[in-house]
């Protein structure tokens, strides 16, 4: 039997590598070999730190009796859902059909086009409580396939249809926030924290939307999830999601893109604590950020520099695969430990938000190292041309997505800005550009998914902000910090295009929309900008106000004009001394040379 995984550009492939069942690699060929042998198709999804996914491997897919079953009856392809983002929103959309117990791993029966026709999640090797085992899912499943066939295709035909229908969801964008931030304080579980019961996830695109607005609910957010067991208090950094309403019982798995969206959150909620009145209460929110900053950089960074996508919620104890004991002991007792494995998939649009996150914690908390780290990254991405997924320096075949594009933009903006390299920020506008070309108002340079095009199962992205900004919320916020530099409207009518596609749902369903409602509500409010054009205690000032914030030499203030950058015309230094200028909307008062003007100015 071929193996076909071993070198694939997925961790996640490769733990699948040495299983008996004749896994494929996503791509034409499986469903090629599906027609000739005229059997369905099993499409099984996961990714590398899911916890029942491992599950599933060690009991089914492991088992040589069930692999020669699916061997002999159907062909079987294995996906990672980071590496293929397209194919799994697709297949997840056409499981919704079949189960609403939507998760990992994802297992999808298809016809040789590709057409789903039955899914579910995880089964155990045994009937348990009223649920087949899946030998017997199997089983049911080839039953359909000979038997009733014209039913079969006649459904997943039906499903494709409803799948690829397009959607109309414009609507005019809100003015007036506070009934939506009323709306997210109705769903506030007040005793413990956060939305809802349980799972509880930290949701961080809605909890940086608040925080970012200085509502008292996102700092609450903030002050019950640092002092929660899903936080590490040991190597720092958050688990993905908690089983119980108190956040108890995490399942372990600590993910890039929440801790980078959460490590910017803290650290604007760190700065908007530095300059209230009120006493800091609990954990110190600069003591929360800095524990997620060593995180990434002691654990999740690559030796390129970039940022692996995720370390594994099982360890190896005595032999065993264990969940969640290394995170039960202290720092000594970890030491004597193997830590759990690291997912080293390198995802561009992850990596962005890394990126972005880096550098706005280390200008709001004074951290100059985690910029640097910030570069070093943003340097390693942009030394070829932007793919979405890499390993050991193996590129993967999955095609680039917008997530990448937006996420990497609305980074470089942040470097840009913070470093005063305009350099960036050309790397930004370019993909934002080329993004702008390839579709209206955002499109992906290339095209999705050719397999899933070739199958005419071209499903429109899904808009929700759920765990991370969807890449057409990460892009309108690219683009809107954009218009906010260079003064070109096309800009700001993309973004504002973007977010008015979601903005019923965003009103109605503000918890599943955090990104977008951040842009909405920039939309909504005049720009703040704030140039300093020098360095010293001036900038120092600057450096925690609100709005857009870019420090910058006198020399590069002058590669920004010279770049397009409209806001640095004429911003120089008055008499030699550094010099700021506070902006709304790109009207400018009086330049000031004093910490205290400023910050006169900025209050």
């Amino acid at each position: 039997m071929p193996n076909r995984l071993a070198a694939a550009a997925s961790p996640y492939l490769r733990s699948h590598a040495d299983n008996p069942v004749d896994w494929w690699a996503w791509g034409p060929e499986p469903f090629a070999e599906a027609r000739r042998r005229d059997v369905p198709v099993l499409v099984s999804i996961g990714y590398s730190t899911c916890h029942w996914c491992h599950v599933m491997a060690r009991e089914s897919f492991s088992d040589p009796e069930v692999a020669a079953y699916l061997n002999e009856n159907l062909v079987a392809i294995k996906v990672d859902r980071e590496e293929h983002t397209e194919v799994d929103a697709t297949y997840l959309a056409a499981a919704g059909a079949f189960t609403a117990n939507l998760g990992w791993p994802l297992n999808v029966f298809v016809t040789p086009e590709g057409r789903a026709f039955f899914a579910g999640t995880y089964w155990p090797p045994e009937p348990v409580q009223g649920i087949p085992s899946f030998r017997q899912v199997v089983e049911a499943v080839l039953n359909a396939w000979r038997d009733r066939r014209a039913e079969v295709e006649s459904n997943g035909d039906a499903i494709v249809a409803a799948l690829t229908q397009p959607r109309d969801e414009t609507g005019e964008l809100p003015t007036d926030l506070a009934p939506v931030v009323a709306a997210l304080e109705s769903h506030e579980d007040t005793e413990f924290g956060g939305f809802g019961t349980a799972p509880k996830f930290p949701v961080a695109p809605v909890v940086r939307f608040l925080v970012d607005r200085g509502e008292p609910l996102g700092m609450r957010l903030l002050s019950a999830m640092a002092e929660s067991p899903l936080r590490d208090p040991v190597d720092g950094g958050f688990f993905r999601y908690a089983t119980r309403r108190d956040w108890s019982e995490p399942h372990y798995e600590r993910m890039l893109y929440d801790n980078a969206q959460l490590l910017a959150a803290y650290a604007v909620g760190a700065a908007r604590d530095a300059g209230s009145l009120r006493e800091p209460q609990g954990t110190q929110f600069d003591e929360v950020a800095d524990g997620i900053a060593s995180f990434l950089l002691g654990t999740l960074r690559t030796p390129a520099g970039t940022f692996a996508s995720a370390q594994d919620s099982e360890s190896t104890v005595d032999g065993q695969r264990v969940e969640g004991f290394y995170y039960s002991l202290d720092a000594a007792s970890r030491a004597r430990l193997d830590p759990p494995p690291i997912d080293g998939k390198v995802l561009t649009g992850w990596n962005g938000l890394a990126i972005e996150a880096l550098a706005l914690a280390g200008r709001l908390l004074g951290r100059p190292e985690w910029v640097r780290a910030a570069a070093e990254a943003a340097d390693a991405l942009l030394e070829a041309p932007i793919i979405h997924s890499s390993i050991d320096g193996v590129a993967s075949s999955a095609p680039v997505t917008l997530d990448d594009f937006g996420m990497l933009a609305r980074g470089l903006l942040e470097l840009a800005t913070t470093t005063g390299q305009v350099r960036y920020a050309e790397a930004a506008r370019n993909l934002v550009d080329k993004s702008l070309e390839a579709g209206d108002p955002f499109g992906v340079p290339g095209g999705g998914d050719p397999v899933l095009a070739a199958q005419g199962i071209v499903v429109e992205a899904d808009d929700s902000d759920g765990a991370h900004p969807s890449g057409r919320s990460a892009m309108a916020d690219a683009a809107l910090v954009l218009y906010q530099l260079t003064a070109e409207r096309r800009y700001r009518d993309a973004a504002s295009r973007a977010v008015q596609r979601v903005a019923h749902a965003a009103t109605a369903h503000p918890v599943s929309l955090g990104a977008a409602l951040g842009v909405i509500s920039r939309l909504a409010a005049p720009a703040r900008q704030l140039v300093v054009v020098g360095h010293g205690a001036l900038a120092e000032t600057g450096a925690t106000a609100p709005g857009l914030v870019a420090i910058v030499t006198a020399d590069q203030a002058a590669e920004w004009t010279a770049a397009g950058f409209e806001l640095f015309e004429g911003r120089v230094e008055q008499g030699g001394r550094p010099t700021a200028y506070v902006c709304e909307d790109f009207v400018c008062r009086l330049p000031v040379t004093e910490p205290a003007e400023l910050t006169r100015l900025l209050s």
